[in-house]
């Protein structure tokens, strides 16, 4: 059997291709929503549960440092002692990476879900996608030579995609540009179908299993005004600005965690300021992100201008933080929580601007420039604020801002960068 995949597209080619897509999807959105439930379960526990039996809650501040310090030291004491070693570390690796060695597949869950529970700025995606990316390859690529390992992948990526959204619009933006590269014959649509039936598959499963759709509403923009393209601009690109900067310390943060040398001590670190920033901002600024989020768009007026700056401050110094201390997780939630923050910090301080384009375009600002994908960007600043009118607004809005960031440091470590932040020390 070839080891590639035909090298014309048929009906028959698609329907071999249309297995492991829909298995994949199926597969990858049902290790999410385990990875959801047991870290969920153990959050209630920490958080809920056992601050009772020592007189505290989840907003006592002795608390908030011991669990963030001992989830650091459990975190650290895995990545050292145990075979797997909680796979690549996350800073390093971007949502389509290589895949792990199945052996790692355990530890990555492990941390993933201390990490997730333990109150860490970090998202489920970069561990939840390497997990069904070695679990694709493990277990599908023996059973087929016509599917190489790679389309196995991007297969596992577009079904965690879209059991993350639990909707495969997302998968199929992000993917549009990754697949058109494909050395395979057809149009864009012949090499998007397969990814987009598991994606699909994984939103739909996700749905079936208890999941949500990412979606909430607010206030309808309304009329257009010239003024609000002004607006829109200023608030995307300060936001993108703001995940520039995160972008070009990122790489120093890391190298000087990582100069500790063992991972025991370097998370641990980790953890401790994680919890220091924790008291200062609060337990909203605690965990990926997504919950928060909803609590501020569903009471945007019970913050003030000063609490969602600091909200907004607090957010991306843990996200860089916990990214750097050798925790595993993704930044696009985290960063989705920063760019609410500081969209309804700046609809607060704009006279005039709807809160639905000042929340979408602080969105679209940090994730345009923490993940270099306008689509994405796009997609996640419509649906959170369920406005479709500000869509056409942000098609024109994004062109300045991705101007700006398309020369700007990546939110991820790259060699290169390690070696040149060495250099420059």
């Amino acid at each position: 059997m070839s080891d590639t995949i035909p090298s014309a597209v048929s009906v028959r080619a698609l329907l071999i291709g249309a297995v492991p897509a829909l298995v994949i999807g199926v597969g990858s959105a049902l290790v999410l929503r385990a990875l959801d439930l047991v870290s969920e379960d153990l959050q209630h526990f920490l958080w809920d549960t056992l601050p009772g039996y020592f007189g505290a809650t989840e907003e006592t501040p002795w608390w908030i440092f011991l669990v963030l310090t001992l989830t650091g030291a459990a975190v650290g004491a895995i990545v050292w002692l145990v075979p797997g070693h909680g796979g690549p570390d996350s800073a390093t690796t971007e949502l389509g990476g290589p895949p792990p060695k199945l052996g790692a597949v355990p530890t990555i869950l492990l941390v993933a879900i201390l990490g997730l529970a333990g109150g860490v700025s970090l998202g489920p995606e970069n561990p939840t996608i390497a997990v069904n990316s070695a679990l694709a390859v493990a277990l599908l690529g023996r059973l087929s030579r016509r599917v190489p390992p790679a389309f196995l992948v991007l297969l596992a990526v577009s079904g965690t995609i879209g059991a993350l959204f639990a909707t495969p619009v997302a998968a199929a933006l992000v993917l549009t540009g990754t697949v058109g590269a494909l050395a395979m014959p057809g149009t864009l649509w012949d090499k998007l179908c397969l990814p987009l039936a598991s994606a699909g598959a994984g939103a739909v499963t996700m749905i079936l299993v208890g999941g949500e759709p990412i979606a909430f509403e607010l206030t309808p923009m309304g009329e257009y005004q010239w003024i609000y393209l002004l607006q829109g601009v200023l608030v995307a690109g300060v936001s993108a600005l703001l995940g520039i900067a995160a972008a070009f310390v990122f790489p120093y943060l890391h190298r000087a965690f990582h100069a500790l040398r063992n991972p025991l001590i370097f998370t641990t670190l980790g953890g401790m300021i994680l919890g220091v920033l924790g008291i200062i901002g609060g337990p909203i600024t605690l965990f990926k992100g997504l919950a928060q989020t909803a609590d501020l768009l569903e009471h945007p007026g019970d913050y003030s201008a000063p609490e969602l700056a600091l909200f907004t401050a607090v957010k991306i110094v843990a996200l860089l933080i916990a990214a750097s201390a050798g925790f595993r997780g993704g930044r696009i939630f985290p960063a989705v929580f920063v760019g609410t923050a500081f969209g309804l910090l700046a609809y607060a301080l704009i006279p005039g601007i709807p809160i639905s384009l000042a929340v979408a375009c602080g969105v679209m600002g940090i994730i345009l420039a923490a993940t270099r994908d306008g689509w994405i960007a796009l997609f996640v600043g419509v649906v959170l604020t369920g406005d479709i009118a500000v869509l056409p607004l942000m098609c024109l809005i994004i062109f300045p801002v991705w101007l700006l960031v398309t020369k700007a440091p990546e939110l991820v470590v790259h060699p290169r960068q390690e070696q040149d932040t060495r250099e420059a020390a």
